[in-house]
């Protein structure tokens, strides 16, 4: 239906619906990945791997002064994934886990929930893998609920309520699957640089 929870803050019980008048969303052939971060990635500083710990990504992106990740939230996305319809991307540096995103999904859509860094780019470069790989897989939306400047700069945009949902009756119909082909290597996900920095 498009609308997505989220709670006041990480000690506040109560969970509300959001169905924002415009919509965040990353246009999968419209990702911009610098030349500079296209070089780190060619490096390949991190291990990135599907689904490994999703609780613990999800635990990290809630780890900042402010959340709208609460107890309740967390435990019923920890309910979607052991279905098998939430999913996390995560970067490791050696065994500590210093990045990723993890989302919904359903059809061909892939809804962004949340992201997390603790290394420098560690957040785009889980977003570069996401692309990369949700087009393998053939989803056909992105979600990012909202549009942030730090989205926004990887090429982000915003559409209106009524366009979103044109784009979601669509990415319905579609059956992705996003564990249906492995994770796309470094090289391949710098190829899509698309802008220089």
């Amino acid at each position: 239906m498009g609308v997505f929870p989220m709670a006041e803050g990480r000690d506040d019980p109560e969970v509300f619906w959001v169905d924002p008048k415009h919509r965040g969303i990353i246009p999968l052939d419209g990702f911009h990945l610098s030349r500079s971060l296209a070089r780190t990635i060619r490096r390949e500083p991190f291990q990135i791997t599907l689904n490994r710990d999703f609780a613990g990504t999800v635990a990290a992106c809630a780890d900042r002064d402010e959340t709208w990740i609460n107890d309740t939230i967390f435990d019923l996305y920890r309910q979607l994934h052991q279905k098998g319809h939430a999913h996390s991307l995560e970067l490791w540096e050696g065994a500590e886990l210093v990045g990723g995103v993890y989302g919904v999904t359903c059809g061909g859509a892939f809804f962004g929930e949340s992201m997390f860094s603790r290394r420098r780019d560690a957040s785009k470069i889980a977003l570069a893998f996401l692309v990369a790989h949700l087009k393998t897989c053939g989803f056909t939306l992105f979600d990012t609920q909202f549009l942030t400047p730090h989205l926004a700069s990887l090429g982000a945009i915003e559409i209106p309520r009524a366009a979103y949902h044109v784009l979601l009756d669509n990415a319905l119909e579609i059956q992705a699957d996003i564990q249906g082909h492995p994770l796309p290597d470094a090289y391949s996900v710098a190829q899509r640089s698309t802008q220089t920095s």
